[in-house]
């Protein structure tokens, strides 16, 4: 199938996997219009359509603190029991209308706090809606199975408490552990004693890095606090010269480290310049594990099929790298070795040999 001729319904239909999506940054424009209303949050506009649009161009400033500022809007109506069950069991029926089989759902509860739920209820609230979207993606025919990443706000004071969580939810459909937010001036070592009881406690844990901040970042995520996956990544290519690898970027490749990549949202807070450019191709093409991920679909106004298509039309792919990166994303995803092999050889494989 030529690269550049790969039809919108084929990619839709191609089993996806996403490691990197915040649960605040997908809500459906309709849903916050409702849910504002109802808890009497000023909105930039009140249409759908234009609200969409406002958050799109909010977040093109090419500065990630911007960027992060759009939240605002969608975090105020996340604070009720009613807000918080929607929004979660829509998460999942938009994913797997997208066509995403595994997905990894991160947010952070202590920004949830502000209606008076505790940060055990928030989370349990979370699954709650959660679980409903599966039963009823599962009853359409589109499965999805969703993992929880908790996150801690690194330039807060809580990133021990939502890894305490991380810890006592494990068996609740938390999967792993992230620390968000602003990254320059904000070092993940700052939280080290997190991610040692974490590490003690076997959970495992990705962390946010290269994108706002460069190799120092990337840096101690790694070999300072042990991370099992990177947060975006791109600035990593700042450790190749000519397509030579230097030491971090090595270790990275060399040991299977899943760079959890997001193109349209990188290219929005000025990480990448384009898609052609974007690092992931090239980090690809040297046999870096790369992911392709939506980070925030309704901050980018994008869904992992445009994604996909971005890549093909711009850069090149094809239905065999989409494969590749969907696959990377299983082999990296926090599940049990014989629940990734299954999902690859029974699900994601198959779907893949259709469009071949």
């Amino acid at each position: 199938m030529n690269a550049t001729r790969v039809e919108a319904d084929v990619l839709r239909r191609l089993p996806k996997a996403v490691l990197h999506d915040h649960l605040d940054g997908g809500l459906r424009p309709a849903t916050l219009v409702e849910l504002a209303a109802e808890v009497g949050h000023t909105l930039p506009t009140t249409d759908p359509d234009e609200l969409a649009a406002w958050f799109y161009e909010a977040a093109n400033s090419g500065d990630l603190v911007r960027y992060i500022a759009t939240f605002e809007h969608t975090l105020a109506v996340m604070q009720t029991r009613e807000g918080l069950l929607r929004t979660a069991e829509e998460y999942v029926l938009d994913l797997a209308a997208d066509g995403v089989v595994y997905a990894e759902v991160r947010y952070a509860p202590e920004l949830n706090t502000r209606g008076g739920l505790a940060m055990a209820e928030v989370v349990e609230t979370v699954q709650e809606g959660l679980a409903a979207g599966m039963a009823k993606a599962a009853a359409a025919g589109t499965p999805v199975r969703v993992g929880t990443l908790l996150c801690g706000m690194r330039m807060f004071d809580r990133v021990r408490e939502a890894a305490d969580l991380a810890v006592a939810f494990r068996d609740a459909g938390v999967v792993g552990f992230d620390i968000a937010g602003a990254e320059d001036g904000f070092p993940p070592a700052a939280h080290l004693a997190a991610f040692e009881h974490l590490r003690r406690e076997s959970v495992p844990f990705t962390i946010h890095a290269g994108e706002a901040h460069g190799l120092p970042s990337i840096h101690q995520a790694l070999q300072v606090c042990g991370a099992q996956r990177i947060g975006h990544g791109v600035r990593i290519t700042e450790d190749i010269v000519d397509g030579k690898l230097g030491r971090l970027a090595s270790w990275i490749r060399d040991r299977r480290i899943a760079l959890e990549m997001c193109p349209t949202s990188n290219l929005q807070t000025g990480c990448a310049t384009s898609i052609a450019e974007h690092p992931i191709t090239a980090l690809k093409d040297l046999g870096f594990r790369v992911t392709l991920n939506t980070d925030n679909r309704l901050v980018s106004g994008t869904t992992m099929t445009r994604e996909m298509s971005l890549l093909v039309e711009h850069a090149g792919w094809t239905v065999e790298d989409l494969r590749t990166v969907t696959v990377n994303a299983l082999k990296s995803a926090f599940l049990p070795f014989d629940e990734r092999k299954a999902l690859i050889e029974d699900v994601v494989l198959p779907g893949y040999a259709t469009a071949l």
